[in-house]
């Protein structure tokens, strides 16, 4: 499979976009005010703990405190016996006002602060070094046993039996030589070593140690051997990026381009357009067929249906097709919005029980290529299609949209209709409390035209009812559900 990575840069905003076979399956969003806080390492000291929750509350120096669990407490020697961390009461593992070394496990989300964790992990391009953690992981992508006993027996070689350190190889460091290898290894010591020396000498609530910028950690994490080429469209950054991967990626050199055209390089691969059709609810199929896709703060929820697709054959072969259809895009879809947590999906109804293994196979295939972790559960007794799906990052509609001032994120408006009875029932408790002439309602235009249109017989009454005339002024900058009534 043919796959590119377009960057597109500006002074305040980096995008990335991976393409395979010239179809968009990840967009990566980074702006200068907002950059993500996954990898970095902070000095923060804990200021509360919470033992029915087996949580902790940390002071990082972010805006909002951070949350720590107590299966994400790296407890050396805090737990007793053959109880593990995670087991252990978090009053044995950490304490008020006590400084800890923490790493940013989780953006913050919504309301939710950062997730963090104390055992430390400090990517390269082919190890992985976990701190104060000893053992030797291999990628489960490695899949050669030649191979991965070879990286094995080379890694300890490389750390010896003293280290305190441990190490996973990552899927990059497959065919990497010995050589390689050991470069990595110790720009990770060194690199580990500034960090607990800065550590030392740091006040709680420092930031010690930074991930690397977008254009950067899309080159390390990105950029196999899959990948054809990489084409920014920044001379500058095309400059940085290729200092960076001659010191420390020299196999990606040769497929570093610089996009010098004058379109914009996301409008010649059709980009922009991808981007604002992942930002709808409606997702609509070759086949006819469309998904229905809805974020809540709980899960996300994804509904299949035929629409104008009618098939050729029986009514299930028209279902089954359309489900198959369905799960490929749902598989790009997830990863295109960066969609995480609970994933409900509601496939239209299937009788044979053949033609369901078959959907969820593909669905099954459509994630394969993910990063992000997902697990697929079997269809339920309800028809429904359970996952879940890593989430570290914001989805791109939070990314990218803020919530709806007129709905307050409802995603639906009072009718006109409902609005007219509010302002009558207003208008009646206003009139029974203070002692008025007349009353005047500022509302929106549609509202306004109700009300003197289908509603005049209505209004006209409450005149009568309440000895006051009631006047109307339609106002174009409220909603449709805003309106005052005003006493004059």
């Amino acid at each position: 499979m043919s796959q590119e990575l377009l960057v597109n840069m500006t002074p305040r905003e980096t995008r990335v976009a991976v393409l395979d076979n010239g179809s968009l399956q990840e967009i990566h969003i980074e702006r200068a005010r907002r950059r993500g806080l996954v990898g970095n390492i902070y000095l923060g000291e804990v200021s509360r703990v919470l033992p029915g929750m087996q949580a902790a509350f940390v002071n990082a120096g972010l805006s909002r405190t951070a949350f720590l669990h107590a299966s994400d407490i790296h407890a050396a020697g805090a737990a007793t016996g053959n109880t593990s961390a995670s087991e252990a009461p978090i009053q044995q593992l950490i304490s008020e006002q006590q400084r800890v070394l923490v790493q940013v496990l989780k953006d913050p989300m919504g309301s939710k602060g950062a997730r963090l964790t104390t055992q430390i992990t400090i990517p390269s391009r082919y190890l992985v070094l976990s701190a104060n953690n000893p053992g030797i992981g291999v990628s489960a992508r490695i899949e050669d046993p030649d191979e991965r006993a070879r990286l094995r027996a080379v890694t300890e070689a490389m750390l010896g039996p003293d280290c305190p350190d441990g190490c996973i190889l990552r899927t990059a460091a497959e065919g990497a030589d010995d050589e390689a290898l050991a470069r990595d290894w110790q720009f990770l010591q060194r690199l580990w070593a500034a960090i607990q020396h800065r550590g030392e000498a740091a006040q709680p609530a420092t930031l010690l140690h930074e991930d690397l910028p977008l254009m950067l950690r899309v080159v390390r994490d990105l950029a196999g051997e899959e990948v054809e080429r990489v084409r920014i469209d920044s001379r500058e950054g095309y400059a940085r990026i290729l200092d960076f991967s001659e010191a420390f990626l020299p196999d990606a050199r040769s497929r570093l381009e610089h996009y010098p055209g004058e379109r914009p390089i996301f409008d010649l691969y059709g980009v922009e357009d991808e981007i604002q059709r992942a930002l709808q609810r409606r997702v609509t199929l070759k086949s006819g067929g469309y998904l229905i896709i809805d974020q809540t703060e709980a899960m996300t929820t994804i509904d299949v249906n035929t629409g104008g697709y009618v098939g050729h054959r029986t009514l299930e072969e028209t279902i089954f097709k359309t489900n198959l259809e369905a799960a490929q895009a749902i598989g790009r879809h997830l990863r295109l919005r960066n969609l995480g947590g609970i994933i409900i999906v509601d496939f239209i109804d299937m009788v044979d029980s053949e033609h369901q293994r078959q959907v969820l196979r593909a669905l099954e295939k459509g994630v394969e290529r993910d990063h992000a972790s997902t697990q697929i559960s079997g269809v339920s007794a309800l028809g429904l299609v359970e996952m879940t799906r890593k989430r570290t990052r914001e989805s791109l509609q939070h990314l990218l949209c803020d919530e709806c001032p007129t709905c307050g994120g409802r995603g639906f408006l009072k009718s006109a209709e409902t609005v007219v009875h509010e302002i009558a029932r207003e208008i009646l408790r206003a009139a029974r409390q203070f002692e008025v002439t007349r009353l005047l309602v500022l509302a929106a235009q549609e509202v306004v035209d109700r009300a003197i249109d289908e509603e005049s017989d209505s209004f006209a009454e409450l005149e009568t009812f309440i000895g006051r005339p009631i006047k109307f002024q339609a106002e174009p900058l409220y909603s449709p559900e805003q309106f005052d009534v005003v006493l004059m």
